[in-house]
């Protein structure tokens, strides 16, 4: 095969934990008898409260195929890039296994909001002598379940360069590195309608601190789709799966099936982590929309983009420009299975 796939799982293939019909249909035509994938298939999902394995062995029972870690992209699985952060010691925030995920993706000294909050009380911050390792870092991996918590705790790192029992300083400008991953404002679950998603927490924070400094909360990297490093590893997968099955034709097309494949352009980022990635080989990268999630087929895409960029329509992060064209898919499908057959007659592919 000369492409691959990239499929988002929520409101795709799954609603909360219960798989949309379509998908084992689509995934059976994507295995062979043996049940291997006769073309490289990735998934890319925005959710971070969980390891790339266990996430496998839920699509594997799921889809009824089966699916190895190294086809799965977490939100935080570019984290793997920024070794810079690694040996030093970060603050996590999110749910499930913080710590387990925090060192599988490298990090040595990570902490997490409930353990900082035991601490608090007992910090010695007088003798420098018996001071903690200070706070170099604050990861956000998700969503947490207690926001009042992590919002306190997060703003006391970021205004004491790292020391959070120590008094505020303001002019601590730039404050230490924020990494966040995934910038959903909300999500199909269930529920008839969408849920919040970590946006909406990122919001709650840079408005806190906004309206506490009246300066802008920076971050150091933003991951998650539809970021352009988010994509960029993904594609970094589908040539490892490829070149794992010893395929020699190369990647010419990606098709990513949920959303839009247009991703952000935050070259802000700084070009460090890029070292870690092969240059992109993928000519094309097209995006096939189901109607099975967060899309509403009868929402439009307002003309004046100026404007748009203040009004609720605009669902995108803070520091991503709206452009209607990264918002407008290549193709429009009722549901993945549908997505699966247009692609292979795009690609004239006959398994």
């Amino acid at each position: 095969p000369s492409f691959g796939f990239l499929f988002d799982i929520d409101g795709v293939l799954v609603r909360g934990k219960t798989p949309i019909p379509a998908a084992k249909s689509a995934f059976q035509k994507l295995v062979d008898s043996q049940g291997q994938f006769l073309v490289p298939v990735v998934f890319v999902t925005n959710a971070g409260n969980c390891l790339r394995q266990r996430k496998a062995d839920e699509l594997s029972h799921l889809l009824g195929v089966p699916i190895s870690q190294d086809q799965v992209m977490m939100s935080h699985s570019p984290l793997r890039m920024f070794k810079r952060y690694h040996e030093k010691c970060v603050l996590v925030s999110g749910q499930g296994p913080l710590l387990d995920i925090a060192q599988d993706l490298g990090f040595c000294h990570p902490i997490t909001i409930e353990t900082l909050r035991e601490k608090h009380p007992l910090l010695d911050v007088v003798d420098h002598d018996r001071r903690p390792n200070v706070l170099v870092s604050v990861v956000l991996f998700g969503e947490p379940v207690r926001w009042e918590t992590n919002l306190q705790l997060i703003i006391d790192v970021l205004l004491t360069s790292g020391y959070p029992g120590n008094p505020y300083h303001h002019e601590n400008y730039p404050h230490i590195p924020v990494l966040a991953c995934n910038m959903d404002l909300m999500w199909a679950a269930e529920a008839q309608s969408p849920r919040f998603g970590h946006g909406t927490f990122m919001v709650c924070l840079e408005n806190i601190y906004k309206k506490i400094t009246g300066k802008d909360l920076k971050y150091e990297a933003l991951m998650g789709k539809p970021s352009k490093l988010t994509y960029q590893y993904a594609e970094h997968l589908v040539r490892a799966l490829a070149a794992e099955r010893q395929w020699k034709q190369p990647i010419q097309t990606l098709y990513a099936v949920g959303g839009s494949a247009a991703f952000s352009q935050d070259d802000d980022i700084g070009s460090s982590w890029e070292n870690e990635l092969a240059s992109a080989a993928a000519a094309h990268c097209r995006s096939v929309l189901v109607c099975t999630g967060m899309y509403n087929p009868h929402t439009e895409v307002p003309l004046d983009t100026r404007e748009s960029t203040t009004e609720t329509v605009f669902h995108g992060h803070r520091d991503f420009p709206f452009d209607p064209g990264l918002v407008e898919p290549d193709h429009i499908v009722p549901d993945v299975d549908a997505a699966v057959d247009l692609v292979f007659q795009l690609e004239n592919f006959a398994p």
